[in-house]
Order: C-alpha cells, then structure tokens, then sequence
C-alpha cells in the first residue's frame, strides 16, 4: 500500500544520484584516491568493480574494504575529498530535475525532509554551497553526525531524534542504491523508495528491500498524493 501525505512526518532523502546529479564526479573522485596512494594499473578494475557495487556507502568504510588497511584507507578517503571538492567547484553538480519542487511539496504539507549522504561533512557542506541549498533541507546529515553510514541505519534514526519524529513508520527513505535500501529497512522505516536516476536499477533495489521504485524523485509527490 502506497504512503499517504497525512500519515508521514519525516522523508530522508540521499543526495548524489537522487536529488542531486553529479555527472561521475564520484568515480573520478575515486581515481583521484587511487592515483595519490599509486595503486597499480593491474589492481585498478577489481577496486573500481567494488566502488560501483558499493555506491552509497559510506566513503571511509569502501576505502577500508579497498584497503585492509586503516592508515591507507584514511589517506585515499583525504584524497578522495580533496578531488571531489575540486570538482565541485568546477560546477559539475546540479539538483535532479523535479527535486527542488518534490520538497517544496514536502514542506508545503508540513513534512520535515532529511538530506543524507555518504560523504563526509566537509565534503556535503561543499556540495550544499555549490547547489545553494544551505536551507533547502529541516536538516543535512553524514556518516560524521550519526556514527556510521550507510548502510547502517544510524543518519535516518539520527534524524528521527534530532526532528522529534514520533514513530519511524512515519518516515520515508528515499535513495538510488542497494544501500539506501538496506539502510531504510534496518531503520523501521514504513516506505523505502528507490528511484531510477543513479546507481543502482530496479531489480538490485527491490532485492535490498524497497517497497517502492520510482523512475526519479520528481515523481514523489505524486506516490505520496501531495499533488
């Protein structure tokens, strides 16, 4: 059964890939990493392979995966932020069609919105400055601000207490990978929507647990009949 506008009080809403566009700045961000730790041609395809399988985790913990390693893993995870401030800046961010009017119509109906992402805070603030979105949001949120990323469900039950939800099936997790998936179910969360516009397709979304697939966040408004 599809959610209804009065019975919501919280969306939590994944930045990169749902309401924002970043045309592969995370990939060459993750190239980036890898040049500046010298990790070899040879080893490059089986990490790439894991970055894209991971996207929507959070960024210290792939780098961990990648590494084994803590010190390596914090060093590429630097190297990481650096590049994809640089990116930024070069303005190669910009919202998702239809994700600036989808909150509007959240905010309109008196329903508080969380933004959330696996970078770090440095790097969200970055990317909310570059999008103008300082105030977009009730509240901005990263692994740093909760404990653990994605695709633990810390950032969502952190936002549920910080904006005094009353009950988590009055939320809903919105996001474009697996992880966003995982993360809203482990959460209690009632609804948990994947949409269409980043990582992750349709199949590997319901397969992590979503309840409801939508081509973008454009088309929110309309499931939630906040029209």
């Amino acid at each position: 059964m599809s959610p209804t506008i009065e019975e919501l009080e919280l969306v939590c809403l994944d930045m990169a890939g749902t309401t924002v566009a970043d045309e592969g700045l995370v990939l060459r961000a993750f190239e980036a990493a890898l040049d500046a730790l010298e990790v070899a041609p040879a080893d490059r395809l089986a990490m790439v392979e894991v970055v894209v399988a991971t996207m929507g985790t959070s960024k210290i913990e792939v780098f961990r995966q990648l590494f084994g390693d803590e010190g390596r893993a914090q060093r590429a995870n630097a190297a990481f932020e650096r590049a994809y401030h640089a990116l930024v800046d070069e303005g190669g961010v910009h919202p998702i069609p239809g994700a600036d009017a989808a909150m509007d119509a959240l905010g309109f109906w008196g329903v508080k919105v969380a933004l959330t992402t696996g970078f770090s805070a440095a790097t969200r603030d970055a990317l909310l400055a570059a999008l103008g979105w300082e105030r977009r949001a009730d509240l901005c949120l990263s692994p740093d601000d909760a404990g653990r990323g994605r695709p633990y469900p810390d950032m969502i039950l952190t936002a549920v207490l910080r904006l005094a939800v009353t009950d988590v099936a009055h939320v809903v997790v919105v996001g474009d990978t697996a992880s966003d998936m995982l993360s809203g179910r482990r959460s209690g969360a009632r609804w948990v929507v994947g949409v269409l516009s980043g990582a992750d397709d349709r199949e590997r979304l319901v397969g992590a647990g979503a309840t409801h697939v939508l081509d973008s966040v454009a088309d929110l408004p309309e499931l939630l009949g906040a029209r």
